[in-house]
């Protein structure tokens, strides 16, 4: 076998990312850290402000958009580009001069990859909304949380699951197409879309009757005793998904209990027999007993606690940092390996570098920066995060 190539699997993929927040931050992130070359524009507003962790892995050049001079100083790094990527609301770049149509105008082959929430159009597409918005109008925040009330699951499922994800997929997509056609492409992600999708098999059991209304009725959402999570002595918590046979086999011997799986009016004597019994013993005591079956039981981790498990460390899915652990880019790949975390670069960190390597002379550059339309950040501020900047 070769060895790997440090380079990554997108090595000599251009990205231009227009900063927002949230998935199309992350999903540049995603492509920076396989390798592509990715250079986040910020507001030039924004030098200054304490990054974020997803600003991670990639220059960053801090531009006034609202100039002409800015705009053309965008429209110039896109005729290189292969990708260029905005989060921002339908119809903001369009305002901008920087849309879909001015950008391939300058580079028909460009991918110009679009990450809203409600989509480009739509009722809705002007419309203000945050994860737990979309992934309540998509019925996945109704099959979610206890059966009293719905509850978010952080905010996962629509951001990162059902946007950034699906941006990255179709951005891939799209760069296979223009291999054929030498044609690029608008590809327009949003998160109700990309929750609908990930909504599959639940919609599926649905039609079919499989799936019921209520939670904690179902299979996958804590209604059978042997796919819930429990309280242990130490207040602590293990998770259980003995969903197979020999899998509940394996929890009744490890438990030391005995009930038929399949009979469900013994479901609330189990239920009650398992809390009992997961709270007689800790955490940790439940882990040692099934780490070494094939029960499904597994600690319930915190987020200072799940880098440091010997399974995830052996991995190597956390790369340590002075500040915690950060996580890895995934997936994994043999011959070209994803690159490790970077520092999350502050607004106008690179400015300079990046428009020498674009080709601007030192004295264009020089004449950008006294005109503030380019702003170098003289000064990188402690690397305290702020989550989020406030959506727009």
């Amino acid at each position: 076998m070769s060895s790997p190539t440090p380079a990554g699997p997108l090595a000599g993929l251009r990205v231009l990312e227009l900063a927002g927040i949230g998935p199309a931050p992350y999903a540049c992130l995603l492509l920076a850290e396989l390798g592509a070359e990715v250079i986040r524009i910020d507001r030039a507003s924004s030098v200054g402000k304490r990054p974020t962790p997803l600003q991670r892995s990639r220059a960053n050049l801090a531009v006034d958009l609202k100039t002409e001079a800015g705009r053309g100083l965008v429209l110039r790094m896109v005729r290189d580009a292969d990708v260029l990527v905005e989060g921002l609301r339908p119809g903001a770049t369009e305002r901008l001069g920087l849309g879909p149509d001015d950008c391939l105008a300058v580079n028909p082959s460009l991918v110009y990859g679009r990450m809203t929430g409600w989509g480009q159009d739509g009722p809705l597409a002007r419309t203000a909304g945050h994860d737990i918005t979309y992934a309540a109008l998509t019925g996945a925040l109704h099959v979610t949380g206890g059966a009293d009330k719905p509850r978010q699951a952080a905010n996962l499922v629509a951001d990162f699951g059902g946007g950034a994800m699906f941006l990255v997929t179709g951005i891939l997509a799209a760069l296979h197409e223009r291999t054929t056609s030498g044609r690029g492409q608008v590809v327009d992600a949003a998160m109700v879309d990309g929750v609908s999708s990930l909504m599959t098999v639940i919609y599926g059991q649905h039609a079919l009757g499989q799936w019921r209304d209520e939670r904690e009725a179902n299979l996958l959402d804590g209604g059978r005793p042997y796919y819930d999570t429990y309280r242990c002595a130490d207040g602590r918590f293990v998770a259980v998904g003995a969903i197979e046979p020999d899998f509940f086999a394996a929890l009744m011997k490890g438990t030391g209990l005995d009930f038929d799986q399949h009979d469900r009016d013994a479901w609330p004597a189990m239920r009650a027999a398992l809390e009992e019994t997961f709270a007689s013993r800790t955490r940790d005591e439940w882990a040692e007993v099934f780490g070494d079956t094939d029960a499904c039981v597994a600690p319930v981790l915190s987020l200072a606690e799940a880098p440091e498990h010997p399974h995830l460390r052996a991995r190597g899915v956390f790369e340590p940092d002075a500040d915690g652990s950060r996580p890895r880019v995934a997936p994994r790949f043999s011959r070209t390996p994803g690159l490790p975390p970077g520092d999350p670069h502050v607004a106008g960190q690179d400015s300079r570098t990046v428009l020498t390597a674009s080709g601007l002379a030192e004295h264009e550059i020089d004449d950008l920066v006294a005109a503030g339309v380019v702003r170098q950040a003289s000064d990188r501020p402690t690397p305290t995060y702020e989550l989020m900047e406030t959506r727009q």
